[in-house]
């Protein structure tokens, strides 16, 4: 019989099983893939607005993800230097494989927590209490509550262009018995969209053609625990570069094959982060649009 059962291993579902095993919950962590704990699938970065208020707030509360991000960055800085203080945001260019290996070992070596490799197939309710969960292999463990945190694994779909298909990040499973187990209890399922920008390889670029973009010289950290952080001189560059009317054009164009105009996608996209394609159609008087170029690791060359 388990405390806690938190059902995925990405950032949120890392957070709650450490902070129940270190009040001494005897804690059970349910990924399908150990090798995809805290996986980046979209934008390999902490913080920044909105998200840089959240990092510190974990990090106050006994969190893992502001010491994480501080021990494998690769550049940091502080956002919207010109403005005033209260809009100002740390964000950090992560390096997402070293991310990934630093989490795992952090949950490999926590007392009171254990790691299951399996996927869950429903959970397990008696008068409308949670009794635990069922794995797909049937293995049945109890606990006395269960934390969902399957973020873009539950009956996710990915699109790409006009085609779709079931299936997780990264070509990874997706889990749609446990969406007819919530269902089957009474939940309502909504489907959230969010979009993972393109990978391209360092080789391919011009760098020439681009604005490099440096971190701080300025120490930044994002946990007040973080005695020695990445200095500047070794941070690595971001690259800033534009659209062009030619791009616009090839969009223009195509933009039937794009999932949030074909009709594939019936919701609108986020409203302060949208799609290349959304820029050029909503915002017509502009003649360029920023195009950011990041690193994603010291060992990929994308």
């Amino acid at each position: 019989m388990y405390d806690i059962i938190v059902i995925g291993a990405g950032h949120a579902g890392i957070e709650a099983a450490l902070a129940s095993a270190r009040l001494n919950n005897k804690t059970m962590i349910v990924m399908g893939n150990f090798e995809r704990v805290a996986n980046m699938s979209c934008n390999p970065s902490i913080g920044g607005p909105a998200k840089g208020i959240i990092v510190r707030e974990i990090d106050a509360l006994g969190g893992q993800m502001a010491k994480t991000a501080d021990k494998t960055l690769l550049q940091i800085k502080m956002l919207n230097v010109s403005k005033g203080p209260a809009v100002r945001a740390l964000r950090a260019q992560s390096d997402k494989i070293a991310y990934q290996k630093e989490m795992q070992q952090v949950i490999l070596n926590t007392p009171n927590l254990d790691i299951k490799e399996a996927y869950v197939a429903s959970l397990i309710t008696e008068e409308n209490k949670i009794k635990g969960i069922i794995l797909e292999s049937g293995e049945e463990i109890q606990a006395q509550a269960v934390i969902l945190a399957s973020g873009t694994y539950l009956s996710s779909r990915v699109l790409v262009g006009h085609n779709y298909r079931d299936s997780g990040p990264d070509n990874e499973r997706t889990t749609s018995s446990l969406s007819e187990s919530l269902k089957s209890l009474g939940f309502r399922l909504l489907r959230l969209k969010t979009g993972t920008p393109p990978r391209i390889k360092t080789a391919s670029i011009n760098f020439s053609k681009t604005e490099p973009q440096y971190g701080d010289k300025v120490l930044r950290k994002f946990s007040e625990e973080t005695e020695t952080v990445l200095p500047f001189e070794k941070q690595e560059k971001c690259y800033l570069t534009y659209t062009t009317p030619e791009t616009h054009e090839i969009i223009r164009k195509n933009i039937l094959k794009s999932a949030m105009y074909s009709g594939l996608i019936k919701g609108i996209g986020p409203r302060y982060c949208p799609s290349i394609e959304d820029k050029v159609m909503r915002f017509k008087d502009k003649e360029r649009h920023q195009i950011f170029l990041e690193p994603e690791s010291l060992e990929i060359d994308e």
